[in-house]
C-alpha cells in the first residue's frame, strides 16, 4: 500500500473486512456513516448498524446498555464530540463500569484543516487519558489502522482510536508487527537523539530524521502508537541509547504523548526532552501544512528542536 489514504476511510475498509471474518461486533453512528467511513459496513450488515443522529451523549449511554447484551460495540463520530460532548457519559456510563466498547473517533487534531476549531479534536488524547480502564490508540497509516481496529476488538474494556480526516503518506508494509501497548521502532540505529512520535507525526518524524542526517546528527524513530498504556520500556530504552528525545504529535502541548513520555522520563530516568505539539492554543482554519509550520508542528520544527536537545545534552555531560 503506497497511495496517502485518510485513517478514518483505512477504518471504513478494515470495518467492512473484518465485519466479514467476525459477526460479534455492532456499530452505532452519529449520523456521520460517510465521513466516518461506515456506509459500506451499513448497506452489508443493516443489522448491526444502528444511526442515532446527531446525539452523541445518548450515543455514548445506548452503547453502554448495548455493552451489557451484546460484545464488542463500536461507537462512530468525531473526536470532539466524542472526547467533549459526551465525556461525562464516556467517563461515568462506559469506563466506571469497564465496558466492551470501542470509541472511534476521526478529525483529530490540526490535520483537520479547514473545517476550524469546532472540528479539530485537539484536546481529546489528554481527555480520554486520564480516565481509568480506557486504552488510547492512534495508528500512523492506513496499514496499521486495519491491525490497530483488530487489535481493540480483541482487547476487552474501553478502547479510543483516534483516526485522520486526511490522508496520511503510507510508513509501513504488510509486513509490519503490531501490539497494543509496544511502540514500533521505525528506524533504530541512531545515537544522539530519538524522535518519538505518534499518529500522522511518524512520517513527519521519519522527514526530520533524514534531514539531521544530512546535519551529521543519527536519529532514532519510535512510533507510539498506543499512548496508554504507554510503552514505558522502550522510551526507558531510547533514554538509555541516545540520552535526548523529542516528542511529535498533532494535539495540545497539554496532556498528549508528550505529556505521557515526560512522566515516565521524570520518574524512571530525567534526559533532555522537547515536546512537539500545539503550544496550548486553539488552532485556526487552513491547509493543514500550513497550520503544522505556523504552530510550530513541521518537520523542520523537529529538526531545530533536535538539534537544540543534542546540543543541551552535550552540555549536561560537561557540567
Amino acid at each position: 500500500m503506497t497511495k496517502p489514504m485518510a485513517t478514518r476511510e483505512a477504518f471504513g475498509k478494515a470495518l467492512l473486512a473484518l465485519g466479514a471474518e467476525r459477526q460479534d461486533f455492532v456499530v452505532l453512528g452519529a449520523d456521520l456513516a460517510k465521513p466516518m467511513f461506515t456506509f459500506a459496513f451499513q448497506q452489508q450488515y443493516p443489522d448491526r448498524h444502528i444511526n442515532f443522529g446527531i446525539a452523541e451523549q445518548n450515543l455514548m449511554t445506548a452503547a453502554a446498555g448495548l455493552a451489557t447484551v451484546r460484545q464488542p460495540v463500536l461507537v462512530c463520530t468525531y473526536a470532539v464530540f466524542a472526547a467533549m460532548r459526551a465525556c461525562e457519559q464516556l467517563r461515568t456510563m462506559i469506563c466506571y463500569p469497564n465496558l466492551n466498547v470501542k470509541v472511534i473517533a476521526s478529525h483529530g487534531g490540526l490535520q483537520v484543516g479547514g473545517d476550524g476549531v469546532t472540528h479539530q479534536g485537539t484536546e481529546d488524547i489528554g481527555i480520554v487519558r486520564s480516565f481509568p480502564n480506557m486504552t488510547v490508540v492512534q495508528p500512523a497509516d492506513a496499514q496499521t489502522t486495519h491491525m490497530a481496529l483488530k487489535a481493540i476488538l480483541d482487547h476487552p474494556g474501553p478502547a479510543y482510536l483516534r483516526l485522520t480526516r486526511n490522508p496520511v503518506p503510507c510508513v509501513y508494509d504488510a509486513d509490519c508487527s503490531f501490539e497494543l501497548g509496544k511502540g514500533i521502532w521505525v528506524k533504530e540505529d541512531g545515537e544522539d537523539v530519538t524522535l518519538v512520535a505518534t499518529g500522522v507525526m511518524v512520517a513527519k518524524a521519519l522527514a526530520a530524521a533524514d534531514k539531521l542526517a544530512a546535519l551529521g546528527i543519527t536519529a532514532r524513530v519510535l512510533d507510539i502508537h498506543t499512548i496508554k498504556p504507554i510503552d514505558k520500556e522502550a522510551i526507558l530504552l531510547a533514554a538509555q541509547k541516545t540520552g535526548a528525545l523529542i516528542t511529535a504529535e498533532d494535539h495540545n502541548i497539554i496532556g498528549g504523548l508528550g505529556s505521557a513520555v515526560a512522566e515516565v522520563l521524570a520518574e524512571e530516568n530525567p534526559v533532555p526532552l522537547a515536546r512537539i505539539g500545539l503550544p496550548d492554543v486553539f488552532g485556526e482554519s487552513g491547509d493543514p501544512e500550513e497550520l503544522f509550520k505556523a504552530y510550530g508542528l513541521s518537520t523542520d520544527h523537529i529538526v531545530q528542536a533536535a538539534q537544540r536537545v543534542v546540543e543541551k545534552k552535550s552540555l549536561v555531560k560537561k557540567a
